[in-house]
Order: C-alpha cells, then sequence, then structure tokens
C-alpha cells in the first residue's frame, strides 16, 4: 500500500498547485474518485470548483468535459444525438460531452428536471442509452456536479432520486488571507493550471479502484453503517431518511479513504468522518426543523454520538 500512498500523494500535490489550501476538499474528491462515485460541490462562485475538477483530470491524464447547464439544455445535448448521414444512408451516433472521464457539470440545478434525468443513468450504470441503444460510458468515469446555495431564481432544485447519486456533498469554502495571497501570486504571471501534467495514468487509476473496493470492512462496521442509516430513518427530526443506497455509498466511500490513507481495512473513524459527507444529502428534515435552523449535519452529529462505535484489534485512531 506504501507506493499506491506515495503515489495518491504525489496526485493530490500536483492538484494543490492549482488548488491552494484545500487537501481536506482534495482528498474527498479522491476518495470518491478512487470509490467509482461522484460529487457534488455546493458553494458559491469564484472559491475554485473548477480549478479542482480540471486539475484532477490533468494529473490523472484524464479527458476533461465541461457542461454548463441552462435552463434551455436539451437531455441530447448531454448524452449525445443520432444524425442522418446522406452519404451512407444510416444514422451516425455523434456523443455528447457526458462521454469522457472527468466531467463537470456546472450548475447542475439551473437546467431542467428533464434534462437534469439524462444524468440519472450516467450516474449510476456509467452509460447512457440514446434511440434505444445503450452505450457504455469510459473508465474512469467520475463526475463532479455544482451548484450555487445563494441564487435561486431559475433554478429547479434537485430531486432526491438524483442527490442519491452522488456519493458525496461538499463544500470548497473561503481561503484564508494567506491562502488568497497566494493564489495571487501564483496566477499574478500564468495560471499554474496550464503548466500541469499528469502524474497517474489512467491504467493506475482502474487498478486502485479495483485495490479499493478490496479493502477489508469487518462485520461490526458494516453492522455500525447499517445502525447509523437506520437512525435518521426513525430520527424524530427527520422526514426522509438514508436510503439503502446510502449504506453501500458510505461503506464504499470508507473503503477508498481507507485505502487513500495507506490501509488494507477500514476502521470506525473512516465511517464517523465521511458519514456527513455521504448521508446529509440523503435526507430530508421536517419543516419546523428547518425554520429552527436545524441542519441535517447536525442530526448525524447526533446519531453518531448517540451510538456505540464498534471496536477490534486492528481499529486505530485516525482523525
Amino acid at each position: 500500500m506504501t507506493v499506491e500512498r506515495a503515489a495518491l500523494n504525489r496526485v493530490m500535490e500536483n492538484i494543490e498547485r492549482v488548488v491552494v489550501g484545500k487537501r481536506e476538499e482534495i482528498e474527498l474528491s479522491l476518495t470518491a474518485l478512487l470509490a467509482k462515485g461522484h460529487v457534488l460541490l455546493e458553494d458559491v462562485p469564484g472559491v475554485g470548483k473548477t480549478m479542482m475538477v480540471r486539475a484532477i483530470a490533468r494529473s490523472i491524464g484524464a479527458e476533461f468535459k465541461r457542461i454548463q447547464f441552462t435552463p434551455d439544455l436539451l437531455p441530447s445535448d448531454v448524452t449525445g444525438v443520432s444524425i442522418f448521414n446522406q452519404k451512407n444512408m444510416e444514422f451516425e451516433f455523434r456523443s455528447g460531452p457526458i462521454m469522457s472521464h472527468v466531467v463537470l457539470a456546472d450548475e447542475i440545478n439551473r437546467t431542467s428536471p428533464k434534462t437534469q434525468s439524462a444524468l440519472l443513468e450516467a450516474l449510476e450504470e456509467s452509460s447512457v442509452t440514446v434511440d434505444g441503444k445503450t452505450r457504455k460510458l469510459h473508465e474512469p468515469f467520475f463526475v463532479m456536479a455544482t451548484q450555487n446555495p445563494i441564487e435561486h431564481g431559475g433554478t429547479y432544485p434537485l430531486p432526491e432520486a438524483q442527490l442519491d447519486r452522488f456519493l458525496l456533498k461538499m463544500k470548497m469554502g473561503y481561503p484564508t488571507g494567506s491562502e488568497e495571497l497566494e493564489v495571487l501570486n501564483r496566477v499574478e504571471q500564468r495560471h499554474p493550471i496550464e503548466e500541469l501534467e499528469h502524474v497517474l495514468s489512467l491504467e493506475e487509476i482502474l487498478s486502485m479502484q479495483h485495490a479499493a473496493g478490496r479493502v477489508f470492512v469487518d462485520q461490526s462496521i458494516k453492522q455500525y453503517i447499517v445502525n447509523i442509516v437506520r437512525e435518521t430513518r426513525e430520527h424524530a427530526e427527520v422526514y426522509l431518511g438514508v436510503s439503502p443506497r446510502g449504506s453501500i455509498a458510505l461503506m464504499k466511500a470508507s473503503q477508498a479513504y481507507a485505502y487513500l490513507q495507506g490501509r488494507d481495512f477500514v476502521v470506525p473513524d473512516d465511517v464517523k468522518y465521511l458519514a456527513p459527507y455521504a448521508l446529509v444529502h440523503r435526507m430530508m428534515l421536517r419543516s419546523d426543523m428547518q425554520v429552527m435552523d436545524r441542519q441535517g449535519a447536525d442530526v448525524i452529529k447526533d446519531i453518531l454520538s448517540r451510538l456505540r462505535v464498534p471496536t477490534s484489534a486492528s481499529e486505530t485512531v485516525i482523525k
């Protein structure tokens, strides 16, 4: 695991040449990538969301496509369309931007539910169906979607089925004063993204995804994950609890995070650390709780504080 850990460290350091002071967010993004999942970034414009996605793509030598979601975007603008070729009298498929390794779905909540639904199959099954024919997407396939939590005019809130397809949801946050100054110094003459080279190949990423999926999860930790998720369904403040897909997501994310840390087994602290990122966006609080300014993260924190944490001989505290 030490060789893989060193390689992943090189990727993170490479991304940090462009994205300053966001080590945790970079780690979470790579966790989702290794778990074959996708990320929803919710934050205000200009904090580096797009740069981080582009830096990840360049660092692993991946093809990168950006989809700018707008109210008039059609599903075929995302998945692709079949066009009749008059020369050979046959229909030819012209792939959409979703046919890429790393995809930035920018301002995903600005398009209609019909177009949003075009992503469901891609996010869940890594394939798209056009004119009755199913086409597999590239491997690896990784989507990072962004949305602005402040502006609500002209937006379409993501339905629960769509939110459930994202492995993790997180924020970038503003940089500190010193970090912002460092950003200015780096882009003064030329943006560092233009000079970024890949430090890992797509084949190596695929191999790491396979290895991350083999990370050992003890039965007691699986039960711990189930207990957490079941508590969200029975909590007094929750209207809609987390589905079984959320249990799977938390386990897969924990495996990938353990692998990223250089371990071949999951510890309870992996689960506790990732639970807010993997579960909050899959829950709906009662409307009166929202009025009282209670957040999903508060509910998860409450659940984690009450549940017994499993112990084992291999357990090590990492957070």
